[in-house]
């Protein structure tokens, strides 16, 4: 069954000049410009989901007391579209993706969107809008689904309404400098998520309450924020919104760990993938528990040679120094590691079809309507 088997389709008559798209995708930057059309998909209590339909993109309207603006009930998830060497498209895992939307669903009292639906409004989105497909290095289409509560009214419950939409936006190199060792800051002050809370979700809540420590961040010079537990400020958990790994070792006895999934780490598809592909390329990968401590003293004593943050927008971007409040360090040479650089290649050639799929992994697209 395909996305169009599912989805009406109800395709704008004036899409963008391809002149005007080609522009865009010559420099497309992230999350600057969006493709013709979106999918949505309506969810109430009396019919389930209903009016599955892809139209051109265009505003939302809400009202003023819908609870999405008062009670944050809002979701979403992250991946791409490759341009694949016969001209074809394919996404990544999106399996993956789909269940992690349930997952958060679920926790937020929302109801969980079929994986078939799911599927499908990717395969109708990319049918419509493969021109916005860019080709390139570092180039994808980045595909954003989302949902949240549309009851309208006050009161403090699970909403008996949601609308799930899918948009798409072109995408080049997620940090403008291209594969360049970023600068951590170790928050201290603020947490992301705790035990029991809201970490495993990928909500938009998270996202706010990360704000003011990357401001912070920021006004300390570095790039990203690195989260700690939320109990002792001791566990390294993320960097951002994005997984983290540490390589002990260098060359062929190399090794990677990244954190625990604990309940308050986002589970990244990526991380995932990593932990599978790292053992392919003949090292020895797994999840523990790193504190502030064993990242530092690692360091210092050669332990620990490399450091890289890993998520579906940036795929994996290295950590060349980190900051905090009493400590300063800088991870190996302070610039990328053979390690990192080779796992993000065999992921990227996966990926972009470059190299043998031996995982069932690529998901081909419908490209034709």
């Amino acid at each position: 069954m395909t996305g169009t088997d599912l989805i009406a389709l109800k395709p704008t008559g004036t899409p963008l000049d391809a002149a005007e798209r080609e522009l865009r995708l010559a420099e497309p930057g992230f999350g600057r410009f969006f493709t013709d059309h979106m999918v949505t998909i309506t969810w109430d209590a009396g019919q389930g989901w209903h009016d599955a339909q892809l139209v051109p993109y265009a505003p939302l309207s809400m009202d003023p007391a819908v609870m999405v603006l008062h009670y944050g009930q809002a979701i979403f998830e992250g991946l791409k579209a490759y341009r694949q060497p016969d001209g074809g498209i394919a996404t990544f895992r999106p399996e993956e993706n789909a269940r992690r939307f349930q997952r958060s669903a679920r926790r937020l009292a929302m109801p969980e969107l079929p994986e078939e639906l799911f599927l499908a409004s990717l395969q109708a989105l990319i049918s419509q809008d493969q021109d916005w497909v860019p080709s390139g290095a570092e180039k994808s289409l980045y595909l954003r689904p989302l949902m949240f509560s549309t009851e309208v009214g006050l009161g403090v419950r699970p909403s008996s309404s949601y609308l799930y939409v899918l948009i798409a936006s072109p995408a080049g190199a997620y940090f403008p400098r291209g594969l360049k060792p970023v600068t951590v800051w170790l928050s201290e002050e603020y947490s992301r998520a705790a035990p029991g809370g809201t970490g495993e979700a990928k909500c938009a809540g998270n996202y706010a309450a990360s704000l003011v420590a990357q401001a912070q961040a920021a006004d300390q010079g570095c790039d990203q924020v690195v989260w700690l537990d939320a109990g002792e400020h001791r566990w390294v958990e993320e960097m951002g919104g994005m997984n983290l790994y540490f390589v002990r070792g260098s060359g062929d006895t190399a090794s990677i760990v990244t954190p625990t999934l604990t309940g308050s780490l986002l589970a990244g598809v990526t991380r995932d993938s990593l932990l599978t592909l790292a053992g392919d390329l003949g090292y020895v990968a797994s999840a523990d528990r790193i504190s502030v401590d064993d990242w530092r003293d690692g360091n210092a004593s050669g332990e620990i040679t490399e450091v890289f943050a890993c998520g579906t927008a940036a795929v994996i971007t290295p950590v060349g120094a980190v900051k905090s409040a009493s400590h300063e360090w800088t991870i190996g040479d302070g610039e990328t590691g053979p390690v990192t650089a080779r796992l993000r290649k065999a992921l990227l050639d996966i990926q972009t079809g470059a190299a043998p799929d031996m995982h069932g992994w690529v998901h081909p697209l419908t490209v034709t309507i």
